[in-house]
């Protein structure tokens, strides 16, 4: 058993209680670290920290340019650690081997281009109306961001809260999953390394049925950046709002996959697969709901059932596995529980629909890649987030049939659109309601795009241009230059 402590103020600590709970490796079922389960003295220590970091010199002082350069040079570290930190990530959430690698070795892009971001955010001076005054704006830090993410991807949705937030100018104030945490923990270690000063980031870990409540509505935070399910963000977002605080929302979506009657079968069908089988459909922009055009229907879903029952399902650890296990025991139950409805509300199943048996899954977590056609849009499987490799087939008959049923959702995250059509690709992008829309290819990210979701599926966005102002709150600066001062009794 391997132990780990948490970083508050430049120290690696130990609960104040003392306490600490196990972490679970999901593809053997079994606990290999031990995590600090911090209470609210753990939160108040790393608030302070944050507060004391934020208003020192050290920190405050440091130039735009200089607070790039930490970045940059973390993004170095991270790079030289890529590899040791997919296969810690692979160990505590069971996700593969393959995408983590790819993931963490992507991930100091993010670093490099907020790094360079930072020293390009200017104010304005604005030709005022008032005459003998001049006015200019200043683009300044919120201060204090509580950054909380899920166990899903952990480091990659963690960095984009933490590369625009400290590329601003705040200080971190940051909660990992309770299901994993050990991989933020080993990140930590590379903001000593590259010289961050103490207290810039702070890592608390523990149960956010404990916590979590305390540093949403913390005097100290400043903002809160949270990324899960709708029902929590929905609660955060309320916290948040009885002291003010502004929020950035990553919640869940239900995100159709939309294939149209001129697409190419072939590269339809990996489409889709990838957009739900990937990542064991644990991901906010799982394509869960495949919408077929009725013409092609029945040929699509028997090439989608025969390519999916290729999928080699078994140790994430090992790079030609490509369904790994359920992340966590109360996943693997509300995965199990969503086939169980689908079948009960008349569903017809097609593939999988039961926890996995092959050998090579050992005493892991594995749900079977499972697709239900017959699925009505009304349905609980077509319109809940079942978080898993559980997909949707559903016809339709026109294009207008296919927005109706793809907008019909409360979520509003992605979509995917299979076309050979420019004229409906675009069309599409412009009615689909999600705040990413892939034509011909799923799952594609950059630190150079925004992300983010309409409706539940979240407020505001992450990556790109758009993710630094998240993170910046705007000041008007009055300056007198005439040298008189006018009738005080009269607003200017």
């Amino acid at each position: 058993m391997k132990s780990y402590n948490m970083l508050i103020g430049g120290e690696w600590v130990g609960a104040a209680s003392g306490e600490t709970f196990e972490t679970e490796n999901p593809f053997t079922g079994k606990s290999w670290a031990t995590i600090p389960r911090s209470g609210v003295d753990d939160v108040d220590r790393a608030a302070a920290a944050a507060r004391k970091a934020f208003n020192d010199p050290s920190w405050s002082g440091l130039s735009a340019s200089a607070r790039g350069a930490l970045l940059r040079r973390f993004a170095d570290l991270l790079a030289a650690n890529a590899d040791r930190l997919a296969e810690v990530e692979t160990q505590d959430n069971g996700k593969l081997i393959a995408e983590m690698r790819g993931q963490l070795r992507y991930m100091p892009q993010w670093y490099y281009y907020f790094g360079g971001l930072a020293d390009k955010v200017e104010g304005r001076v604005i030709p005022i109306d008032k005459p003998g005054v001049f006015n200019f704006t200043r683009e300044e830090p919120l201060g204090i961001v509580a950054a909380i993410t899920p166990w899903n991807s952990p480091l990659m949705l963690a960095t984009w809260k933490l590369a625009p937030a400290l590329a601003a100018g705040n200080t971190i104030l940051w909660k990992p999953s309770e299901f994993s945490s050990a991989s933020a923990l080993e990140f930590g270690r590379l903001f000593e390394e590259a010289g961050f000063p103490p207290g810039v980031v702070n890592i608390v870990t523990g149960f956010g049925s404990e916590i979590g409540s305390h540093i949403v509505s913390h005097p100290q935070v400043d903002k809160v950046a949270f990324t899960g399910g709708d029902r929590t963000g929905q609660g955060v977002y309320e916290l948040a709002a009885k002291s003010i605080k502004p929020v950035t929302l990553e919640l869940g979506g239900k995100s159709a996959n939309i294939v149209f009657e001129d697409a190419v079968l072939e590269d339809a069908v990996k489409g889709v697969v990838s957009g739900i089988f990937a990542a064991s459909g644990q991901t906010c922009i799982a394509g869960s709901r495949a919408l077929v055009h009725r013409s092609i229907y029945p040929a699509f879903v028997e090439a989608l059932v025969a390519f999916a029952k290729t999928a080699r399902i078994g140790d994430p650890s090992s790079e030609n596995t490509q369904v790994g296990p359920i992340t966590t025991r109360p996943q693997l139950t509300k995965v199990l529980e969503y086939i169980e409805i689908a079948k009960a509300e008349g569903a017809t199943l097609a593939l999988g629909g039961k926890r996995a048996s092959d050998p090579a899954c050992g005493d892991g977590w594995f749900v079977e890649p499972t697709i239900f056609t017959d699925v009505a849009p009304a349905m609980r499987i077509a319109q809940e987030e079942v978080f898993g490799p559980v997909l949707a087939a559903i016809p339709f008959d026109n294009d207008e049939q296919a927005i109706e049923i793809a907008n019909g959702t409360i979520y509003g995250l992605a979509a995917g659109v299979w076309t050979q059509s420019i004229s409906r690709a675009l069309t599409m992008s412009q009615r689909l309601r999600a705040g990413t829309v892939w034509v011909n290819t799923y799952r594609a990210v950059s630190y150079m795009s925004p992300f983010g979701g309409f409706k539940r599926s979240g407020i505001g966005r992450e990556s790109g241009l758009s993710a630094i102002r998240e993170y910046l709150q705007e000041k008007s600066v009055w300056i007198d230059i005439s040298g008189t001062v006018p009738n005080p009794f009269v607003q200017r």
